[in-house]
């Protein structure tokens, strides 16, 4: 693993740093980017203005102001996410170089006093995990540089991990940000659907869709939140008692065909959470699998070839789905595009099957085993395998078979993103080859910040396994 050389990693302590007047914006900033040409072999930013970072910082410091709410901290945006600082390509051909106005979350985040510290390197258009990207080349996971640091926000996760910025904002769709988060060994939340505004973000799917922060500590995350939604009154100080917490444990598709690792460390997170009071209750989440595959592909792909023309027209109407088509470099994507743009299409009857009575149907058992129970939310690995070789981009290795890249990794994030309720990885330990293994919380649509509280929990129980 690249070591962070004891930088200032959190959010809280940057700010801590900053206020006592132990370090300027300035000089931390310098630090950052001499560390990120250091790393540059990582591939985890797809852009950055590095003068353009120096002044910001300096304005900061002139200021007085370093410390206050996000004052002076560098963020790394997925590409996706026009800040209106740095270009957001999705890291594709057709859009490179297109500067457009801020996206209302990286609006409200600089609102705050964030800087654009560089975008992040991601899947080309969102449509992938693994960030080999044939336009911009593949980034690379900082535990283990012959691995992909997972997708499809898979730059931001790297910056995070390797210490070149201290958090960063992805998107998810099916898992973009809490995968990458379990295979880079920090955190990643997905908040319920709606909570943060999607003006301003290339999209795959407006059902779908979410920005994320990636950090790594679930605090900085919680504090990312807060003003992404807009709700700076919220309080952050309150976490669960450990003893209170009920989390459901649904084996029954969750826990199918585990990396012989990531079970080990699953089941020993969770007898470390029943030895600290955790209440865990063993029960499956009825047609979990099969609801979630009636619904996932036929909104993802229906939604895209009617949501991108509209980002297009509204933000590069110079560039045509057919010029995105045409200059999409990575094989996995432009076989997509291909089909999508020709007899590949989602026919609007499936589609609406899907978005109407498979979807709804998934929501409601999620509603009804969380009443059931009574449990605050559910609790399974995040990825069934560790971080794959860079390369394996069509199938991957798993227990000696050879199974779909894409759908083995999205297996367990997926559900959630369909039904549209908050989720959130964290890291609970290296696999005998040291890499991160992520395990997963998601609670009911809405409980957003009752999930953080309770992720801060259980975040200082797994901190304390490592530990031992």
């Amino acid at each position: 693993m690249v070591e962070s050389k004891g930088m200032p990693l959190t959010i809280e302590s940057l700010k801590t740093a900053f206020k006592s007047g132990d370090l300027t914006c300035e000089a931390y900033v310098n630090t950052v980017i001499e560390r990120a040409e250091n790393l540059k072999h990582l591939n985890a930013l797809i852009s950055v203005d590095w003068e353009q970072l120096r002044l910001a910082a300096k304005a900061v410091d002139e200021s007085g102001g370093a410390g206050d709410a996000l004052n002076g901290i560098p963020i790394c945006f997925k590409d996706n996410i026009q800040t209106g600082v740095l270009p957001a390509s999705a890291a594709t051909k057709a859009l490179a170089g297109k500067r457009t106005c801020a996206s209302e979350v990286a609006t409200r985040l600089m609102g705050q006093g964030a800087l654009v510290g560089g975008m992040g390197n991601m899947h080309e258009l969102a449509f992938g995990i693994t960030t080999n990207n044939g336009y911009s080349g593949a980034s690379k996971n900082p535990w283990n540089e012959h691995r992909i640091p997972g997708g499809s926000s898979g730059g931001v996760a790297a910056a995070v991990a390797a210490g070149i910025m201290p958090a960063g904002i992805g998107t998810d769709t099916g898992g973009s940000v809490r995968l990458p988060a379990a295979l880079c060994g920090i955190v990643g939340f997905r908040p319920s659907v709606g909570r943060y505004p999607l003006t301003g973000m290339v999209p795959v799917s407006h059902t779908r869709d979410t920005a994320g922060p990636m950090a790594n500590t679930v605090r900085d995350c919680r504090i990312l939140d807060r003003i992404m939604a807009d709700k700076r009154d919220v309080s952050i100080d309150k976490t669960k008692e450990v003893s209170s917490i009920r989390l459901g444990v649904p084996r029954a598709y969750f826990y199918d065909n585990l990396d012989q690792d990531v079970a080990w460390l699953t089941e020993k997170a969770l007898n470390t959470l029943s030895d600290m009071g955790v209440t865990l209750i063993d029960a499956d989440i009825p047609n979990v699998g099969e609801l979630n595959e009636g619904c996932s592909f036929p909104i993802a792909l229906y939604e895209f070839m009617q949501n991108l023309p509209e980002y297009l027209s509204a933000n590069v109407p110079d560039v045509s789905v057919k010029d995105v088509a045409d200059n999409t470099l990575s094989p996995d994507v432009r076989g997509l595009m291909a089909s999508l743009l020709s007899d590949g299409a989602m026919p609007t009857s499936v589609y609406r099957e899907a978005i109407d009575v498979v979807r709804p149907q998934l929501q409601n058992a999620y509603k009804e085993y969380f009443d059931k129970y009574g449990v605050d939310a559910v609790i399974f690995p995040t990825t069934a395998l560790p971080a794959a070789p860079i390369g394996d981009d069509e199938t991957v290795e798993l227990n000696g078979e050879r199974l779909p890249t894409f759908s083995t990794f999205i297996h367990n994030t997926d559900p959630a993103s369909n039904a549209g309720i908050p989720g959130i990885s964290m890291p609970i330990g290296l696999t005998r080859d040291g890499l991160p293994v992520g395990i997963e919380i998601d609670g009911p649509y809405g409980s957003d910040e009752q999930l953080l509280a309770i992720a801060e929990a259980l975040e200082a129980v797994f901190a304390f396994q490592q530990r031992a």
